[in-house]
């Protein structure tokens, strides 16, 4: 990314704060239609290198599919990233303008990669699996205070809502699979990605939604990007304790349940748990393990659009 024209802006419910560095421009439009056409006709100009919003909890994707399809180079940056490069550089205000500007410096001294955003159906199924997660988990929920309840009346009204979720969850399920049987490349993806033991229906199209860059990474950029990445807190004689982070949550969790599964009927991920429990390992460093290594495996597949073959 070439140290140019840098844009950030900062989003919030009604209004974007947009800063234009290094000119210093800022100025402010509001977050709906007429703001968003305003935005990018003023920022197309600039020729940017990058425009980077801050994720704020879903309010910047219509902003960042606008600006993409706008044809601006766009990057959603990591808030918790944005506040710590904030604390650095001594700016402990915390406004809307100064977000942005903070946001621009921020792009301008890391240069994260700007990658293409997903489509209009990946951003669909996306949006169709993180609703079937959370009626997931809704119905979970209500299971457990069914067995909780005592009143008749009360085991009724659950009842209920259960079965209402239930169908609701039907509904998903099909719309899901509709979905992706009716796109080939998504169709050929799945197939690929459900040959390998350990991935269902449900992981598979959690990882097409969360990433649809599969197999066009390498495998440090797979991890990274699931959050699956070691990093490692050290401080002098102190060797402290690798963690991992970050990354595409959803994603992360997919491949963790994949990764449950394939441990245990996956022979080549099954080797790898043993030999790691074998070695000392806590399991859960093992799983993590696993999962980074059903990711590898995954991309390579995609990559090659070849299926799994045992050896």
């Amino acid at each position: 990314m070439d140290a140019t024209v840098v844009v950030g802006i900062d989003v919030s419910k009604d209004r974007l704060d947009v800063h234009v560095h290094p000119s210093g421009e800022a100025f402010g439009v509001a977050r709906n239609a007429e703001g968003l056409e305003v935005l990018n006709a003023r920022l197309l100009p600039l020729g940017p290198s990058a425009v980077a919003v801050e994720a704020t909890g879903g309010f910047e994707s219509v902003v960042a599919a606008s600006l993409g399809g706008a044809g601006l180079p766009v990057i959603v940056v990591n808030p918790a990233q944005v506040r710590a490069f904030a604390n650095a550089l001594g700016k402990r205000a915390k406004t809307d303008p100064i977000d942005a500007a903070v946001i621009a410096r921020f792009v301008e001294a890391t240069r994260p990669q700007i990658r293409p955003l997903p489509d209009a159906d990946t951003r669909m199924l996306a949006e169709m699996v993180a609703r079937r997660r959370q009626i997931i988990q809704m119905l979970v929920a209500e299971r457990q205070r069914q067995k909780q309840m005592t009143a008749k009346h009360m085991k009724k009204s659950v009842a209920r809502l259960i079965l209402a979720l239930t169908k609701e969850l039907n509904v998903l399920d099909t719309g899901i699979d509709d979905a992706v049987r009716g796109s080939p490349a998504w169709r050929e993806k799945d197939e690929l990605l459900q040959s390998v033991p350990g991935v269902g229906d449900a992981i598979a199209r959690t990882i097409i939604a969360e990433l649809p860059e599969i197999g066009t990474l390498d495998r440090r950029q797979a991890a990274s990007l699931a959050g699956l990445a070691p990093w490692t807190r050290q401080s002098g004689k102190w060797q402290g304790r690798s963690f991992i982070g970050g990354g595409r949550a959803q994603l992360r969790r997919a491949l963790f349940m994949g990764a449950m599964v394939a441990s245990q009927h996956n022979p080549v991920l099954k080797a790898l748990y043993q030999r790691l429990i074998a070695a000392g390992k806590p399991k859960m460093v093992a799983l993590i393990a696993v999962a980074r290594k059903l990711l590898t495996i995954l991309n390579a597949i995609v990559r090659d659009n070849k299926p799994w073959q045992t050896a």
